[in-house]
């Protein structure tokens, strides 16, 4: 399931980033369908494709989070504090994403940071959420970092899988 919603994440991370490159070179294309079978416009699409990383990356965070810390002998973090630690790098990749984002929007074309972010959504407008997104990142990352030091936490416990080596231990190749 790790590995599912990882995929699933980096995907859909890959696709907000489409969306959003349309939006700051083209966008008077974000009305258009995202692609032609599926009748979803290309900002509904990067919208969408932002709430799905969001909560693939969580997701997948925790049960990465949650497998490292199993067969530990001492008392692990408790799932409450994997959760927040998980939501906390979350939220500081993707605020640090929207923010390079509208940053990069307020240079290419600086009157649409007074527009609403989605038209989805009847607010925020651009500039607001540049702003927000600015102020999670810097609170999420104190978040993060501090949930790292309060706790230990193991490294992954992976091991490379040994692969069958034809020339016998100790001759020459």
């Amino acid at each position: 399931m790790e590995a599912v919603t990882a995929g699933l994440a980096f995907a859909a991370l890959l696709g907000w980033a489409s969306t959003a490159l349309v939006g700051s070179f083209r966008g008077q294309d974000l009305p258009g369908r995202y692609w032609q079978p599926i009748p979803v416009r290309t900002d509904t699409s990067g919208f969408i494709a932002f709430l799905v990383a969001a909560i693939c990356l969580a997701t997948s965070e925790y049960l990465r989070l949650r497998r490292r810390r199993e067969g530990r002998p001492a008392l692990p973090p408790g799932r409450a504090a994997t959760m927040v630690l998980a939501v906390a790098e979350t939220v500081a990749v993707l605020a640090t994403g929207l923010f390079v984002y509208l940053s990069f929007n307020a240079i290419t074309h600086p009157g649409s940071l007074l527009l609403h972010i989605t038209h989805l959504l009847p607010w925020p407008a651009e500039g607001t959420v540049r702003i927000e997104a600015l102020v999670l990142s810097a609170c999420s990352l104190g978040v993060w970092r501090y949930l790292r030091a309060r706790y230990r936490w193991l490294p992954d416990q992976a091991q490379p899988v040994a692969s069958p080596d034809p020339v016998a231990p100790g001759a020459r190749r």
